[in-house]
């Protein structure tokens, strides 16, 4: 029997596998690969490992037991909207008609809307979440949208003991919420990891789904930095860990007992239940925030008062720049800081005090994780060349953000075929920009969004206010090897930069 498996392995088609992978407890777990070719090529690299790096937990008890006391529901208590009754309009019927009589107690009754001076009696709805102690003196951390319309706040502790809760502070944005309980001298508390988790990192969810509480999940990290248009904040951790309704605010555990993020949000297509793909704020940003909330009861973020896009490789192309890094100044706000800086529509920030800036979200992460009136050096592209410029950050104001992330937006209009971009253009009121007043459906200016009536205020950083300016910096980049152009266009959506391809 040992000679035919022998033989059996070392033939040429395929191989079959048993491998015995040791759990936590020392018990033998069978794992079968199946039909996998065995031949590889001399000049890949082999990156599978004979053993297992690390070895996967027989069980999570261990954990859990340690970590659930520190996790409760979080009961909320919502004032509803109340919706008046109006009498209906009873015409030339007479004072003692019966109809009037009845509506007129009716009315009196459950609350009329034609009477202002009744008093009717509030009503409420309750909702559950979840949320997790992060020091012995109470303090507790869930979701901003768990207690965003709360009225009155509770916990439900492990052991069923209810208390109420305090609203320290909230940050919308990035929809956490700091919250107070007393009640008793300690309470249980977790810590939040202090290094990132990498993908394929095990995972174990605790919270409260459909409000049944003390529930435990369990899978791996799949991927992270996610954005899912939440806000400009967004980079969430998505694991495969089942969450479900009940869970936002609770904690995601490391194999340690260590918070790596901040259960938030799931996919759920048709408005479903889980189909495995959750989203979770990272341990780093949310302490960063709640030490905010706990210091201020509010975030201040840096702002720099400008409306920025991506740069593609396109736009990098049309400038010069190699890599498609950074973020394209596309307006600058009248009352931002950047309107007295050096800084000017067409720069591309690159770096934010000698940190790489990615793409346009990072930039509005980097600048909005700054403390306003910190001043920082910014790296950014003009002319071809690298340069440092000095700038004082400002307070956010309100609800607004750093800057608008743009995209090309538009519908294309009658075609007509006019220079090497495909569009037809006459000199724009006020002398300022050349009007859009024809677009070819099958040119790229079409593809990329640009519609009849839009304003080319610039191409590759040179003002234009006549159709021969435009023909005459399309020609210079022809010249210098371009094979596209980059324009700013003024549209009804506002500014934005677009890469136009240059043809004939």
């Amino acid at each position: 029997m040992l000679k035919r498996i022998r033989k059996h392995i070392t033939a040429r088609t395929s191989a079959l596998a048993l491998v015995a992978v040791l759990g936590a407890g020392g018990v033998a777990v069978p794992f079968i690969k199946g039909d996998v070719s065995i031949s590889t090529p001399a000049h890949a690299e082999n990156l599978s490992q004979s053993q297992p790096m690390t070895q996967a937990p027989f069980s999570f008890a261990d954990v859990v037991e340690r970590v659930a006391p520190a996790v409760v529901s979080v009961i909320v208590k919502a004032e509803t909207e109340q919706t008046s009754m109006t009498l209906p309009d009873f015409g030339d019927l007479p004072e003692d008609h019966p109809f009037r009589r009845f509506f007129k107690e009716f009315g009196d009754r459950f609350g009329n809307g034609n009477e202002g001076n009744q008093q009717r009696p509030h009503k409420f709805a309750t909702a559950q979440g979840s949320g997790f102690f992060i020091s012995n003196d109470g303090y507790l951390v869930t979701n901003n949208h768990v207690v965003a319309k709360a009225a009155e706040v509770s916990v439900r502790m492990d052991d069923g003991t209810e208390l109420q809760a305090k609203i320290i502070g909230t940050d919308p944005k990035t929809d956490l919420a700091l919250l107070k309980v007393e009640g008793r001298d300690k309470f249980p508390f977790v810590k939040f990891a202090t290094h990132d988790v990498r993908v394929g990192d095990w995972v174990i969810a605790v919270g409260n789904p459909f409000g049944l509480g003390g529930s435990v999940t369990a899978g791996i990290v799949s991927a992270r930095g996610r954005d899912i248009g939440a806000g400009p904040y967004d980079d969430f951790l998505q694991i495969d860990a089942p969450v479900n309704r009940g869970n936002s605010g609770g904690p995601a555990f490391n194999l340690y007992g260590e918070v790596v993020g901040v259960n938030t949000a799931i996919f759920a297509p048709g408005g479903g239940g889980n189909v495995g793909i959750a989203f979770a704020i990272p341990a780093a940003t949310t302490q960063d925030i709640i030490k905010d909330l706990q210091s201020n009861g509010a975030v201040a973020r840096g702002w720099l008062g400008v409306q920025i896009q991506a740069v593609t490789d396109e736009i990098g192309e049309s400038i010069g720049l190699k890599d498609g890094k950074g973020a394209i100044i596309a307006s600058i706000l009248d009352n931002g800081p950047a309107a007295d800086s050096e800084l000017r529509v067409g720069d591309i920030i690159t770096k934010v005090d000698g940190k790489t800036v990615e793409d346009s979200r990072d930039l509005v992460r980097q600048i909005g994780g700054l403390d306003p009136n910190h001043k920082t050096e910014l790296t950014i592209w003009r002319d071809g060349k690298e340069q440092t410029i000095s700038i004082k950050l400002g307070k956010q104001p309100g609800d607004e953000t750093i800057a608008s992330v743009q995209t090309p937006e538009g519908k294309p209009a009658v075609a007509e075929l006019e220079e090497s971009l495909g569009i037809a253009v006459e000199p724009a009121e006020g002398g300022k920009g050349v009007a859009v007043m024809k677009v070819n459906p099958d040119a790229d200016a079409a593809e990329k969004g640009v519609s009849e009536g839009d304003v080319i205020l610039q191409i590759n950083g040179k003002d234009v206010s006549s159709p021969s300016d435009l023909s005459e910096a399309v020609a210079a980049a022809k010249k210098d090897g371009r094979k596209a152009v980059l324009a700013l266009v003024q549209s009804a959506q506002g500014q934005r930069f677009i890469p136009l391809g240059i043809g004939g």
